[in-house]
């Protein structure tokens, strides 16, 4: 099943986050038992040319390819699905403009202006069927807005009205910025919560999906709960420090 397929069937999945710009490192990650990966392209170190060699293991591996672009990057998000990638996470999508320029790119007509060029895409998911692509692709292919200012919140409903937005993704630490005056930057701020829940009660009313970076996995049930099905947890950066913890803490306790 697609990213999309299993998303709207109400499947709860996680992905890993990658900075890292290099397909044995993506190719790892691909192995651990995420259901997806998602290279970073904005504060990340990945660019076009790690884009398309990381999500070619990516795919091998049976997971999900997901990009972050760089901000107002719309042309790159065309780019990451002829390379393969079945979702891209637009961030500081802040107005209908915003979004309306990023379905644009990201759908092929009638809904969006993508232009034709899977030449990468298609053998990788291993079809030749041009038509069948065509067919298929706006359905399977998933464009996330990221909610993560005050202008966001306000113009939610219609980026979430815009054809060819398939769902929002919320940035926990720049909406605490943004939600505090820039007085403080975190991820888990209570007095925030009630305003995240709300996202995602709009999203569901529209039909749309709802994904959120995570940066404390005890969150993960809380933001459930309020209907979120996609999250990111941690980086390459995480989870090299957590494994080597867990390997040295073993070693100490035997000589014990």
């Amino acid at each position: 099943m697609s990213l999309a397929e299993r998303l709207r069937a109400g499947e709860t999945l996680f992905t890993s986050w990658s900075a890292i710009p290099d397909a044995i490192t993506a190719e790892m990650l691909a192995a651990a038992e995420f259901d997806a990966v998602t290279l970073d392209m904005q504060h990340g170190g990945h660019h076009e040319d790690s884009v398309l060699r990381c999500l070619f293991p990516i795919r091998t591996k049976g997971r999900h390819g997901i990009v972050r672009i760089p901000v107002g990057r719309f042309d790159m998000a065309s780019r990451a699905l002829d390379f393969g990638a079945e979702a891209v996470i637009a961030p500081m999508v802040n107005s209908v403009e915003d979004a309306r320029l990023f379905a644009a790119a990201m759908k092929y007509p009638p809904v969006g202006q993508r232009s034709w060029g899977p030449s990468f895409a298609m053998p990788r998911k291993g079809t030749l069927d041009q038509q069948a692509w065509l067919e298929s692709a706006n359905r399977d292919t998933l464009a996330f807005a990221m909610i993560e200012t005050r202008a966001a919140l306000e113009a939610l409903d219609g980026i979430l009205g815009v054809p060819g937005i398939d769902g929002v993704f919320v940035g926990p630490s720049d909406f605490s910025i943004a939600w505090s005056g820039g007085r403080t930057v975190n991820p888990t701020l209570e007095d925030m919560m009630a305003a995240i829940a709300t996202i995602v009660e709009r999203a569901t009313n529209a039909g749309k999906l709802a994904a959120i970076y995570v940066v404390d996995p005890g969150l993960v049930g809380r933001f459930a709960g309020m209907g979120f099905n996609l999250f990111a947890v941690g980086n390459e950066a995480r989870y090299m420090a957590l494994g080597a913890k867990a390997l040295l803490a073993d070693a100490r306790a035997s000589m014990e």
